[in-house]
Formats: C-alpha cells, structure tokens, sequence
C-alpha cells in the first residue's frame, strides 16, 4: 500500500478518506511544523506527501525520497517547492487554486479597510478605556470609497479584489506581467507602468506570486514614488517587499500606513518594528484562512494525492 505523508494536522475527515486506499501518516500538531530531520525520513519512506509554505522541499528532500511520485502543497503558492528539481525527479507538484479566491480576495479587502479606518487602533483604543470623550476628528481616517486602488499581480485572486473595489467606486489601476482584457472590462481596471500605478494609487495592494523576478520589488525607490497619503498592502508574499525599505517609509512618513499578511520572515517576532507602529494593521498570513476554504483546500490536496496515486491525472498540477 502506497504511503501518505501529511506535515500538518488538518481536518479528520480528509484524513480517513485518504486512509481508505492508502497508509497515511501525520504529523500531529496544527502550530508546530515538522522538524526538518523527519520530513527527510519521512520523505525517504513515502510515495506521496501533503506539505504546507512552511515545508521546504529541496534537492536534498527529493534526492533522499526513492519512492516519492507528488507533492501536493496546500497553497496557491508554492516557493517553498523547487519545482525544477522535483520535475527532473519525476515527481509531480500540485497546488490548490481557485478555492480560496474569493476568500483571499476578502482578507485584502478587510485589511484595506483596516488600515484605511484605523480599525485595530479604534479596537485598543475603546478597550484600554481612553475614551472619554467625543470629538470632530476623534480616529478619523481615510476614506476607501472613490480612491484609486493600484493592484500588483492582477491573477485571480488581483480580479476578485477589482470586482469587489468597483462595488465600492473605486478608480482600478493594476499592474502585471500581461494585460487582463476581461478584468478592464469588467471592472474598469486600467493597466499601468509599475512607477504610474505607485505615483497615482491612494492603495498599493501586492498579490504578486514571488519568483526571482518579483523578490524585493517593492523598496525604497518604489516606495519613494508613492504618495505620502499612500496605504500600502502586501497579500502575496513577504520577500516581494523589502520589509527594511518599508520600515523607513513608514516612520519617515513616505506613507501613511500599511495592512499586512505577510513577512520576509514567518512567523515574525513580538517585538518586530512593525507590530509597534499605530498605522500598521498586521495579521498572522491568514489570507485564505476560513473555515470552509482551509477545508477545500485540504481536500483538493488530498484529491491530487489520490489521482498521481491511481495514476490519474491530477486536478491542479504545476507546471513551469
């Protein structure tokens, strides 16, 4: 019987339709990741594994893992995955798009609205009992309505943030690789030179994937270009943004603020410089992380373990 490898607990009920047909074992922890020298035996030991961002799946893992036919990350990312290698491998790499679109898109959404009201501020400042009074100015923020969005990585989950920023009369500006004809006219959107959309945007939103290209991106010159009123918003990947550059914008007032899912460095620090700044809403990468959607994306991992397992084709391959 062909052995399953799953890094993460995650939900019963994925895990008892996989054992059906094959050995599953897990690593029993939602909060702690496997300790790399048990990923490496139990890379060593199985014919598929179910990893998470945090699992590093190199030349040295695939080079210690006979047996090993796929790789199914539960993430529409999936830089954690030398892909190359794993192709020259014969092992296949799936990811799990689609499913948390519309969830993802929500979180960059909120986040925006966060750090434009002053949201998470407005929350401490009510519970450590500092209100006392009313007045005209009393946390006032920025308004989300009429602005100018600018959107970095205009792929699905870029499409799902235009539909629901039109809902709120947004101009769209975005920026990408190729132009997205169905996204201009669906939404308005205009597509932008990257210093065009940074020097006209109220909000600069990032959701684009990391790769060689996309890594450290966003710096000081980029943030230079912004204006000062500016709220920027990572919801891609934390190495797209030179988080040091982004520091210094921030506290020398190059931008206003920032909403932020992710880091250079996961999980980061209590004490990091960004959790202490008043104009940063920070949450813990939670992009995609509804109930149902965490579910769906279980799922159609475990799904593509299955089809490589059977010798189907697989639902969401990766390919470079």
């Amino acid at each position: 019987m062909a052995k399953v490898f799953i890094t993460r607990k995650i939900d019963e009920t994925v895990i008892r339709e996989l054992k059906k047909n094959f050995d599953v074992e897990v690593w029993d922890s939602e909060d702690e990741a496997v300790p790399r020298d048990v990923l490496l035996k139990q890379a060593g030991e199985c014919h598929a594994l179910l990893t998470m961002l945090s699992d590093q799946v190199d030349e040295e893992l695939l080079t210690a893992a006979p047996h090993l036919k796929v790789v199914a990350n539960m993430a529409v990312g999936y830089d954690n995955i030398d892909v190359e290698a794993a192709e020259k491998a014969g092992v296949i790499v799936t990811n799990t798009p689609d499913v948390l679109t519309d969830t993802t898109a929500d979180l960059a959404f909120a986040l925006m609205l966060a750090a434009a009201r002053r949201i998470s501020e407005a929350a401490y400042y009510i519970k450590n009992g500092d209100w006392t009074s009313w007045s005209p100015y009393l946390l006032a923020g920025r308004d989300v309505h009429h602005k100018t969005l600018g959107i970095i990585g205009m792929g699905k989950i870029g499409q799902a943030v235009a539909k629901r920023a039109a809902g709120f009369d947004m101009n769209i500006l975005y920026h990408t690789r190729s132009r997205k004809l169905e996204a201009e006219e669906a939404y308005g959107a205009q597509y932008k030179s990257l210093s065009d959309l940074l020097e006209k945007a109220d909000f600069v939103l990032v959701l684009a994937p990391l790769t060689e290209e996309t890594r450290g991106m966003i710096g000081a010159e980029q943030f230079r270009q912004m204006k000062n009123s500016a709220i920027f918003l990572n919801v891609g990947r934390g190495p797209v943004t030179d988080e040091a550059a982004l520091i210094e914008a921030l506290q020398s007032g190059e931008i206003a603020g920032a909403g932020l899912d992710v880091f250079e460095q996961e999980p980061i620090s209590a004490d990091h410089p960004l959790l202490s700044m008043k104009n940063v809403v920070a949450v813990p990468h939670i992009g995609s992380a509804s109930t149902e959607t965490r579910f769906a994306m279980m799922k159609l991992a475990a799904d593509n373990i299955k089809a490589v397992l059977t010798d189907e084709r697989p639902l969401t391959r990766v390919s470079l």
